[in-house]
């Protein structure tokens, strides 16, 4: 019996914490890149679209067979987390005390908790979360026009090129 798809696509958003502009060094937006990749890889995920700004992040992505959705966002958060704070510890401990909260579970946090997930139910709804994905750059001032941010996956709806070949067209 095949694996079949039982979940629809989601809009996910995560924040840094108190909405720090931590993710400004492409080095961080590297760690989210390849973590995306390595869940694509993995086929835990299709990814649709992403868009990774100073403070925050987005995707529509698409959990594949057997895998849960909580478990992804809690793997993904967890593992982009521990690599950024491993790189503060090491290069910006100064940074890092930032981070430093007071709590039972841990002494740093990255993420803001509860995260944003939204199921897609239709094709309304994705394309429009898929414009506000694209031209979150363009009304923050990171650029003109959604293809020319590099973090991104505008190129691909807009150019049909993308440098980022673990990403699915929503078409395809």
């Amino acid at each position: 019996m095949p694996n079949i798809i039982t979940e629809y696509p989601q809009f996910f958003t995560a924040t840094i914490i108190e909405w720090k502009k931590l993710l400004a060094p492409d080095k961080y937006k590297d760690i989210i890149i390849d973590s995306l990749r390595f869940l694509v890889n993995e086929n835990r995920i299709k990814l649709n679209a992403f868009v990774i700004m100073e403070n925050h992040i987005h995707l529509i992505w698409q959990m594949q067979p057997k895998s849960k959705p909580a478990a992804v966002q809690r793997d993904f958060l967890k593992y982009t987390a521990q690599q950024i704070k491993s790189d503060l510890q090491k290069n910006h401990p100064v940074m890092l005390a930032q981070f430093k909260v007071n709590s039972k579970d841990r002494t740093f946090q990255i993420w803001k908790r509860n995260s944003l997930s939204i199921e897609l139910n239709s094709v309304k709804v994705f394309q429009q979360k898929l414009n506000y994905i694209h031209y979150n750059p363009v009304k923050a001032g990171l650029c003109n026009l959604p293809e020319a941010y590099r973090y991104s996956s505008a190129s691909l709806y807009v150019l049909n090129k993308t440098e980022w070949e673990f990403l699915t067209h929503y078409h395809d």
